[in-house]
């Protein structure tokens, strides 16, 4: 989901005339977190099936990715909207970090994603996630939210995935379209 919110605000950004040039500009201290705990992700989800210790710490290590993330955020959090991504990937964390370390999601908003998510799910061979339960807690904070068509990729997104977004998207706008509002205001003002 955070990959379909980057891509809405970049076509966004581009039509209200934004460029790629001003994310040049933007330093954030521990910058290098990001594409790692990306790359780790993507290393999880590979082997978490194939390989057997993997999959057995999977909720720790996603959870650990979490703690880095939300780190990462705060100490950025003087960019504009970083605090909105925050509240957003900490509303998940705490929903995963009081489930085991997996996201809930409703068998019924499972429904609508691929039947072999599904089937993976409900045998725990996809680690990030687990079907809620009576047991499950805060599961008002899970996937409970599911995108089917007109939108182009069927999925179950959580409020704190909403939240992420939004603050995703505004802070993209923020830096596309930055200069060029202020420079339009200024003239506007004159």
């Amino acid at each position: 989901m955070v990959f379909d919110g980057i891509l809405i605000a970049i076509i966004i950004g581009f039509i209200r005339g934004g460029s790629f040039k001003k994310f040049a500009d933007i330093r954030c201290k521990m910058g290098w977190v990001f594409p790692v705990l990306l790359l780790l992700q993507l290393v999880i989800f590979y082997f978490q099936n194939k390989v057997e210790w993997v999959g057995q710490v999977s909720n720790l290590s996603f959870m650990f990715i979490y703690v880095v993330g939300l780190t990462f955020l705060w100490v950025n959090r003087h960019h504009p909207h970083f605090v909105t991504i925050f509240v957003g990937v900490l509303l998940n964390f705490i929903v995963m970090a009081i489930n085991g370390g997996r996201m809930p999601v409703s068998l019924e908003e499972a429904a609508v994603i691929d039947p072999q998510y599904m089937e993976a799910t409900k045998n725990a061979l996809y680690a990030k996630h687990t079907l809620v339960t009576e047991s499950t807690k805060l599961a008002l904070l899970g996937d409970i939210i599911p995108l089917s068509a007109p939108y182009p990729r069927e999925q179950a997104i959580s409020i704190g995935d909403v939240v992420m977004n939004i603050g995703v998207f505004l802070f993209i706008q923020s830096v596309m379209v930055r200069k060029k509002d202020k420079l339009i205001a200024s003239k506007t003002t004159l």
